[in-house]
């Protein structure tokens, strides 16, 4: 199953190549003939996938109330979670064709005619823009059975299906089976979707239980690559780029997603392709050699990428993943002269030197755990954890630093405008590491400093800083705010001239707007209280102006 993009910018056909799927696609089906069945959906922003193969829609906007679902025309229920479904034809001398769409009425551009035939393959499934669901579904008994049959039972389920509410755990009935998933939020962190936790319960109703992309299962996509795993997280700190090569779209496409959540609570901000193929648009891009490569990671599976990607500083080669019961064997790092077209042993192929010594008491403990056969769930939670103390160790000092860039809540005055945040200053940063780094945490040793400079020139600082400096600037507005409403506003207003007291009221209403439309983090009387000291404001002028500002809003 893949979740590739509506009205995606597709490649001309051509006879032969892999394909993948779009950024955050977790599983690929390999098809042995028949029809293909796709299904799009209008407005999900993008796919998440959980490690069995299952495709979860996951929606950040906010959800329609159940409520609103409940007295629904026919077909809005299936509306809210797909646009339609298309039975896609394949013949070797014509190419595809879209033979069927169902619901009838739904209604396509021929360009979205072409996309979707070309996503009907899974080797050529690629692009990264998010609002395509599309599923494949293979058959070798007869077309007729599943225009007539197979659509309308599983359209008619999609049906009755609840909204697609972020954060609420849902049961979905299909074709004679009930999945109960939960679609994440973008709150949600690694290994804390309560759906998985609570999996292990019974539930005669419930024929499967879907988990999400962010339980992958560590141990087993690093077991390849089980001694480095260390500088592999550097690597993808540092946002560097990075190739996995793969024997297959699923060993392809978990690996990558483990890579990008072992830095996990700090947000990958660079982009990423579980399966990256020759039919994406970048790929002239990625594997040029007039430009350095960009930050990205790339997970492939066709041996022509052996060659074409050779020239990236950074390459993780697996072979097939192991039984969790089997012990890895040490592998030492490649220099990438060593990596050929076809017969490269796996192992991580790069120059790169770590900062950090490596860290010998991980990778004993996973080792032992292996030996004792313990569960592959227990490692991962185990390297998860590992991994989780590692990153907060390196972000602590910097949390802290940034948050010293806040002015002092005195510095807010009403009558003023929010005060700014202080500049960001590495050097300011780099000698606070003396009393406050990392070692207060982390008995690692290295070169710390050399770390943190590296670092701050990568995309996933320029991500995490973005992200703070708009958590503060928000804090700040709604100080402002709580300064504002503890002031007797309508005694300043007598103070003061009709024309500085309209140019208030309207200043004020931009406030609230502000608030609403930002989210800033403003307790719901605070707001109450500005809008009673607007009222009051208001009413204290005379009739003609009481009018015009009654009615005026706020831009």
């Amino acid at each position: 199953m893949v979740w590739p993009p509506l009205g995606a910018r597709l490649a001309p056909p051509t006879p032969s190549g892999s394909g993948g799927s779009g950024r955050g696609d977790a599983r690929h089906l390999t098809p042995h003939g028949g029809a293909g069945v796709g299904a799009m959906s209008r407005r999900e922003r993008g796919p998440e996938q959980g490690p069995g193969g299952a495709v979860l829609a996951a929606e950040d906007a906010e959800p329609e109330s159940p409520d609103q679902c409940l007295s629904l025309l026919p077909w809005d229920r299936f509306s809210a979670w797909l646009h339609c479904v298309c039975v896609v034809g394949f013949d070797l001398e014509l190419g595809q064709a879209v033979e069927v769409i169902y619901p009838p009425h739904s209604k396509l551009t021929d360009k979205e005619k072409t996309n979707i035939c070309y996503l009907s393959f899974p080797d050529s499934n690629s692009e990264r823009l998010s609002i395509l669901l599309w599923l494949c579904v293979f058959q070798t008994s007869s077309r007729q059975i599943i225009k007539k049959r197979l659509f309308p039972e599983v359209c008619s389920d999609i049906d009755r299906w609840p909204p697609p509410v972020p954060g609420k755990v849902l049961q979905l009935p299909l074709m004679g089976l009930i999945m109960k998933l939960r679609i994440p939020t973008y709150r949600d962190k690694p290994g804390t979707t309560p759906i998985v936790q609570n999996m292990h319960q019974a539930d005669a109703q419930i024929s499967m239980a879907l988990p999400t992309v962010h339980e992958v299962d560590l141990f087993r996509c690093f077991c390849p690559v089980f001694f480095h795993i260390q500088m592999l997280w550097e690597l993808v700190l540092l946002g560097e780029p990075l190739v996995v090569m793969a024997p297959s779209p699923a060993e392809s496409s978990e690996t990558v997603l483990a890579l990008v959540s072992c830095i996990s609570p700090l947000k990958y901000c660079s982009d990423f392709r579980p399966y990256f193929t020759i039919h994406d648009s970048e790929f002239k891009e990625y594997t040029t050699r007039t430009q350095a490569p960009p930050s990205v990671i790339l997970g492939v599976t066709n041996p022509f990428f052996a060659k074409t990607l050779q020239h990236w500083p950074h390459i993780i080669r697996i072979g097939d993943i192991k039984l969790p019961g089997e012990v890895p064997k040490q592998v030492k790092v490649k220099k990438l002269k060593n990596l050929k077209t076809l017969d490269s042993k796996p192992g991580v192929y790069t120059s790169y030197k770590p900062y950090l010594n490596k860290d010998e008491e991980i990778v004993k403990q996973l080792q032992k755990g292996v030996q004792q056969k313990r569960p592959t769930e227990a490692q991962s939670v185990i390297l998860r954890r590992y991994f989780l103390e590692l990153t907060e160790s390196f972000i602590i000092p910097l949390e802290r630093y940034v948050a010293s860039l806040m002015p002092l809540q005195k510095c807010i005055s009403p009558w003023k405008s929010p005060p700014q945040l202080r500049q960001f200053s590495q050097d300011d940063f780099m000698k606070t590491l003396e009393k406050a780094g990392p070692q207060l945490t982390s008995g690692l040793k290295g070169d710390w400093i050399g770390l943190y400079r590296h670092f701050l020139k990568s995309p996933n600082f320029d991500g995490w800083f973005r992200s703070r400096q708009k958590e503060m600037t928000q804090k700040l507005e709604a100080l402002h705010l709580e300064a504002l409403c503890n002031e007797n506003l309508v005694f300043w207003s007598q103070k003061h001239t009709e024309v500085e007291t309209v140019d208030l009221v309207l200043k004020l209403k931009n406030k609230l707007l502000q608030a609403d439309r930002e989210h800033l983090p403003v307790k719901t009387d605070t707001l109450k209280k500005l809008q009673t000291h607007i009222n009051d404001i208001i009413l204290a002028l005379p009739d003609d102006l009481q009018d015009i500002l009654l009615k005026t809003g706020t831009t």
